[in-house]
């Protein structure tokens, strides 16, 4: 067997090895990049005042630090299952797995609640010149979830398909708007200095206090630079893991945390802090129109729409498919297994992850749906980060990447220290995410009701975990 190379399961044929370096590395911006950015400069700005790249930079640091376990975790095990696979190798606590599993899924809705909020209020309302009322703002937003969900219905390959495409303009739109903006610099407007201070913001009346600011900031900042984590999941397909997958994640995520850093320069930079913090102003969208380089504010409007529906629709296929599995391992009910005739697509899961979508779109703002995530997350990788230290007692046959024991045990302190935060200091956030925790726990408590506490829900959750792509439930 080479190098690199895990041994599937007997009755399984191997995924064909078919991604190169630099497919995995794109496969890694593009997961990265996408909404956030789009949605959270300014509320970023109102945190920190003119240090909009300092909670980037923090974020990408922490962002890296839990990257070291996944670099181990994905070259030691690669599977397409992600955290719940390491905390179940690690614990063996099904109870313990499922929830992680549901964590992540939740995680998944709730950023495309946020995305929906983004374009609903932000982009298309400078797209279309539109003065809109909370409740209609709600209403568009629910309507793009419909739209999303449409798509995620219509079928896998359309979905692919539009997000490679997606990717490319997203990613686009950021390179605009950095050359857009040194343009501006370069043309004399705005000032560098600003991105390197909170005077604006005092006389502002916003009294920034640095490290508490900086805290708040890191939280939010931390929601654009989720997604590396999904992308355990092409690992098994990668050429050679081993050596690819730690340069393809690291590189991914310098590469995207560095055009974050320098929009957060740019924008205090460009705009002044009463224009960076406007809650009827999109930074972005203001920057794109300035200096010499300016575009027709509606044609960046339309670039960011698409960015955010790129977003929601990799978040929600993810969560819809994440359910299917549970539910055909009969550990969520069996009900949201159901997979349409015609289309071949889970419909009930995509009902069933829209709903929860639809509720929390219709009761959380861009800047409570993405604390609700990355509370979620944060919990996720906190428990990477302890697991891949508790499994360095499992050795496997094959070489791997091997992190620093230093990192992932800093990585998981200063996710801890985040979400205590993060609960200390936003309570409707970390309710939302105990809410919807709760749920799974309902979900657990009655399917283990239902088969009165025997081996079989257990041997599910470990066989959903460790081979999704069984597809059949394990009968008793």
């Amino acid at each position: 067997m080479e190098a690199g190379t895990a041994a599937p399961p007997a009755s399984d044929p191997p995924l064909k090895r078919a991604i190169s370096r630099n497919m995995l590395l794109l496969f890694v911006i593009g997961d990265v990049v996408g909404g956030g950015i789009y949605t959270l400069v300014g509320v970023i700005g109102g945190e920190v005042g003119g240090l909009v790249w300092l909670p980037f930079a923090l974020a990408l640091l922490l962002a890296l630090l839990t990257a070291t376990a996944y670099a181990e975790l994905v070259t030691k095990y690669p599977q397409a299952a992600g955290a719940a696979l390491y905390v179940n190798k690690a614990f063996r606590k099904p109870f313990f797995t499922f929830m992680i599993a549901f964590a992540v899924m939740c995680s998944g809705i709730a950023s495309a609640s946020t995305l929906s909020r983004g374009v609903a209020e932000t982009y298309l309302p400078r797209l279309f010149d539109w003065t809109l009322s909370e409740t209609q703002t709600i209403l568009i937003a629910l309507g793009f979830l419909m739209i999303v969900a449409a798509v995620n219905f219509r079928g896998i390959s359309e979905s692919v398909k539009i997000n490679v495409v997606l990717t490319l303009i997203e990613f686009g739109g950021l390179i605009l708007i950095i050359v857009i903006g040194v343009g501006a610099l370069l043309d004399g407007v705005g000032d560098v200095g600003n991105a390197f201070s909170t005077s604006e913001a005092k006389e502002a009346g916003n009294d920034v206090s640095l490290i508490p600011a900086a805290l708040a900031g890191t939280a939010l900042a931390f929601y654009a630079l989720i997604g590396f984590e999904d992308s355990v999941n092409v690992a098994e397909e990668a050429k050679d893991p081993i050596r690819d997958y730690p340069r393809a994640l690291f590189g991914g995520l310098l590469i995207a945390g560095t055009l974050y850093i320098v929009i957060g320069i740019i924008a205090p930079a460009v705009l002044s802090y009463a224009t960076l913090t406007d809650e009827d102003t999109t930074p972005l969208l203001e920057i794109a129109t300035t200096g010499p380089l300016a575009v027709e504010v509606k044609i960046f409007a339309a670039i960011g729409v698409l960015a955010l529906i790129n977003g929601a629709l990799i978040n929600m296929i993810m969560a819809s498919r994440l359910t299917y599995g549970m539910a055909r391992q009969r550990i969520v009910p069996q009900f949201f297994g159901k997979v349409h005739r015609g289309r071949q697509t889970p419909w009930a899961a995509i009902l069933f992850t829209t709903g929860l979508a639809v509720i929390l779109t219709a009761t959380g703002d861009i800047s409570d749906l993405a604390a609700t995530t990355t509370t979620l997350l944060l919990i996720v990788f906190i428990t990477v980060n302890i697991s891949v230290l508790v499994l360095r007692r499992d050795p496997v046959s094959h070489q791997h990447f091997v992190a620093p024991t230093l990192l992932p045990a800093i990585g998981a302190v200063a996710a801890l220290a985040l979400l205590i935060h993060r609960v200390a200091n936003d309570t409707e956030q970390i309710t939302r995410a105990l809410l919807l925790l709760g749920l799974g726990l309902v979900f657990w408590l009655a399917n283990w009701v239902a088969t009165r506490g025997n081996d079989e829900f257990d041997t599910g959750v470990i066989t959903a975990i460790e081979h999704p792509e069984r597809d059949e439930p394990p009968r008793s």
